[in-house]
């Protein structure tokens, strides 16, 4: 199982299917679990996919529209039933607090979890640790809406060639790593010789918006754009008058923006099947998935060089 993947909880928009629920995912990152924009029966569908509560470290909400927060109530309570042993921080558009409050304290019950409220007042930086940032970019929707971007640190690749070049194998290796420089056969050598700096990956989540800046801005340069597409091309008009995009639309957004794979998802319950969704995307993106309820989805790995 890859350590970082994305398992796709819900697809549906404002009115859930019989075959979509209403919308949830979650990022596997490692140690962390980041869950995107639990809707209403988010912790059956994390049930039918193997995940626990105490899996999640950190919960994203895009914006208050019931499709998307509406899960939350549950979450929360499900963190103290299971006593989740560490504090899980929830980010969400600041103007929204009056219903994160109402969200945070819906029902009665032990409130045994530690809940650390993030409200999101402008584009920036949310949280850093040693090896990802967590940034957010507001979206154009009816409401404040946030849209998230999970980025891994820029890390010095070793290249093998080089190392053998340099007559650096076995322990020097790491300690080169640790210290930068190591001394072989009586010179330097520093990490810059023998490596180079690339980008780490990159996953990132744009939920209802237009074509938008916000959104190019998540989506440069990803390994993974998970981004709504509500509507066919078709109707690009009623998707523009009410804040949302069509395949099309997310498509050129994934090309422009350079992303390695395209998750399709939030699609109107007015569409049972999604195969023309990938019709319109493919001729621009070659990678793309359009996504089911329980899907797992891979963060591309990158190419080591030789």
């Amino acid at each position: 199982m890859s350590s970082r993947e994305l398992i796709v909880l819900g697809s549906a928009s404002q009115v859930p299917t019989r075959h979509r629920n209403h919308n949830a995912y979650f990022l596997r990152w490692d140690e962390e679990g980041i869950l995107f924009d639990p809707g209403e029966g988010t912790q059956r569908q994390m049930t039918l996919a193997g995940l626990s509560a105490t899996q999640v470290t950190r919960v994203c909400i895009t914006h208050f529209h019931g499709d998307h927060a509406l899960g939350l109530p549950g979450i929360i309570q499900r963190l103290s039933l299971d006593r989740a042993k560490h504090p899980v921080e929830i980010h969400y558009p600041a103007s929204g607090q009056a219903f994160f409050e109402r969200l945070r304290h819906a029902t009665i019950f032990m409130d045994a979890a530690t809940i650390v409220p993030r409200p999101i007042s402008e584009d920036g930086v949310l949280a850093e640790t040693k090896g990802f940032k967590l940034s957010a970019a507001k979206l154009e929707h009816a409401v404040d809406t946030y849209g998230f971007r999970l980025e891994e640190h820029a890390r010095v690749q070793l290249i093998p060639s080089r190392l053998a070049e340099a007559g650096i194998s076995g322990p020097l290796t790491g300690e080169l790593l640790r210290k930068g420089t190591v001394e072989v056969g009586g010179r330097t050598v520093r990490v810059e010789e023998v490596g180079e700096t690339r980008p780490g990956q990159a996953f990132a989540f744009v939920m209802d918006t237009r074509p938008c800046a916000g959104a190019a801005r998540l989506a440069q340069g990803v390994d993974l754009l998970v981004c709504e597409s509500t509507y066919l091309d078709t109707e690009r008009r009623e998707a523009h008058d009410h804040f949302h995009m069509t395949a099309l639309q997310a498509a050129e957004l994934a090309r422009e923006a350079r992303a390695r794979r395209l998750v399709l998802t939030h699609f109107s319950q007015r569409y049972e099947d999604t195969t023309p969704f990938l019709d319109e995307a493919r001729p621009l993106v070659a990678d793309v998935v359009a996504a089911k309820d329980l899907d797992r989805i891979e963060v591309p790995r990158r190419s080591r060089p030789a």
